[in-house]
């Protein structure tokens, strides 16, 4: 499926909420902020390893697509080319280090809330589907207590293939019998856009997230809000016309 980018106005919102029984989320960068937990487990990590420490600013421009990549860009920064065996070697210690560390200063972004219980009060399944590992996922929701607000995690470890490939959400959609028609992908990176594009799937993305330092609109999303809630006043206004 292929969209036209357009910044839709409030009346022309893709979202159609009333006609969605699944919607999908992407985690860091949509429903929460979890840089400064990010940025203090790579540093620790760096610590550990003997390494020279980052700043949070990079920390925001790397993440987006998963720790492996997080780890790949910090050793390139330092290292000037890409060295496999330390990547991994970064990769398994910073893992190990954040799983220590996941909610100390995450905090859940404005205005998800609210969305997450209108949602649920009109009977949507929530899907949580993010390239964080899966048991950091599902830790993080809980000490967050988001956890119970959806009826599935799927992390980047949980199947074969991760976000930009559709095949996370078309697994929900398999796992919940629902078609595309019924399935809305909420993100806020370039990976979120392309895995609902090859999916089928529309999809919004939040202005405020992680997208690897790239601006949003250069991989042309459909709809950008800068909070979810927005969506909610769009469908109110659609019901009430």
């Amino acid at each position: 499926m292929e969209h036209a980018f357009c910044f839709l106005s409030s009346f022309m919102s893709v979202a159609q909420l009333a006609h969605r029984k699944l919607i999908l989320f992407d985690l860091d960068g949509t429903l929460v902020d979890s840089a400064r937990d990010l940025y203090r487990a790579m540093n620790l990590t760096l610590q550990d390893l003997g390494r020279p420490l980052v700043t949070e600013q990079q920390i925001r421009t790397w993440v987006g697509k998963g720790a492996s990549q997080l780890c790949s860009c910090v050793i390139q920064y330092q290292d000037h080319h890409l060295d496999p065996e330390q990547q991994q070697k970064l990769l398994q210690h910073f893992l190990m280090v954040y799983q220590h560390n996941l909610c100390v200063d995450t905090v859940i972004y404005e205005g998800v809330l609210d969305f997450l219980d209108d949602c649920q009060a009109q009977h949507k399944t929530l899907v949580c589907v993010t390239n964080k590992p899966y048991q950091a996922s599902v830790e993080l929701l809980r000490q967050l207590n988001l956890l119970d607000r959806f009826a599935l995690v799927i992390g980047g470890d949980s199947l074969t293939n991760r976000k930009p490939h559709p095949e996370p959400l078309l697994h929900a959609m398999q796992h919940f019998s629902q078609q595309p028609a019924q399935t809305l992908m909420i993100g806020d990176s370039s990976n979120d856009v392309e895995a609902a594009r090859r999916a089928g799937i529309d999809c919004i993305v939040v202005s405020y997230g992680y997208n690897h330092g790239e601006n949003i609109a250069d991989c042309q999303p459909q709809q950008v809000v800068d909070r979810l809630v927005e969506l909610l006043e769009v469908d109110r206004m659609g019901r009430e016309a």
